[in-house]
């Protein structure tokens, strides 16, 4: 049987959302006849402006992907920090780039999870993971939600906890917080479920 071919794509300023994909990778990677690729999207803040928020560097193990690299894939894990309750302007730029897939509709029936940051609970837990489906439905690509299929680990509440039902999440508070043990549960969790609905799919 062919490798099912899962491309986790990801943007992340601070590091919370690398870390968060990493573990998605992990999960996809899991799963028999599957296998993960990482990618992130392009930076669009000059470098100054990087320097004043203290942005770490981005890391030189995972390669920037181009849009019609998208086709390759038969699944897709996106990732990326709010901002206002939206994926980040630098995860949309690089949607916007993808007229020429969209035109051709190269991603429909394709199926997708997303995962996110938030600085806290009123960030947009629920919200970013919700305005980023229009994104997916103008591809045609089938977007895949956790539901409470994580068990137990939906219902925390005994520690502070990011995700929901529509996909894995963490928060990042000012910067310092970083995912904890149980969010990294879920990303791993999230990553293996989708490798085994694309599997299904494919097969």
């Amino acid at each position: 049987m062919a490798t099912t071919k899962i491309y986790v794509v990801y943007y992340s300023l601070h590091g919370h959302v690398e870390t968060m994909a990493r573990e998605v990778q992990r999960g996809v990677n899991a799963v028999d006849g599957v296998e993960a690729t990482l990618w992130q999207v392009p930076e669009t803040l000059p470098s100054i402006i990087l320097q004043k928020v203290k942005a770490p560097p981005k890391a030189d193990d995972v390669p920037e992907i181009r849009p019609e690299q998208l086709v390759e894939a038969d699944g897709f894990l996106f990732g990326f920090p709010s901002r206002f309750g939206v994926m980040a302007a630098q995860f949309k730029a690089f949607f916007d780039a993808t007229h020429e897939i969209w035109e051709k509709q190269a991603l429909a029936g394709k199926p997708a999870g997303i995962f996110w940051s938030t600085g806290f609970h009123g960030g947009g837990q629920e919200l970013t993971a919700l305005t980023a489906v229009t994104q997916l439905a103008h591809h045609g690509m089938i977007f895949v939600p956790l539901g409470y299929t994580f068990g137990s680990g939906m219902f925390e509440m005994s520690e502070v906890k990011g995700g929901s039902s529509y996909g894995s999440g963490t928060f990042a508070a000012d910067g310092s917080r970083q995912p904890t043990e149980i969010e990294l549960q879920q990303a791993f969790y999230q990553g293996k479920y989708v490798a085994q609905f694309a599997k299904k799919l494919k097969s």
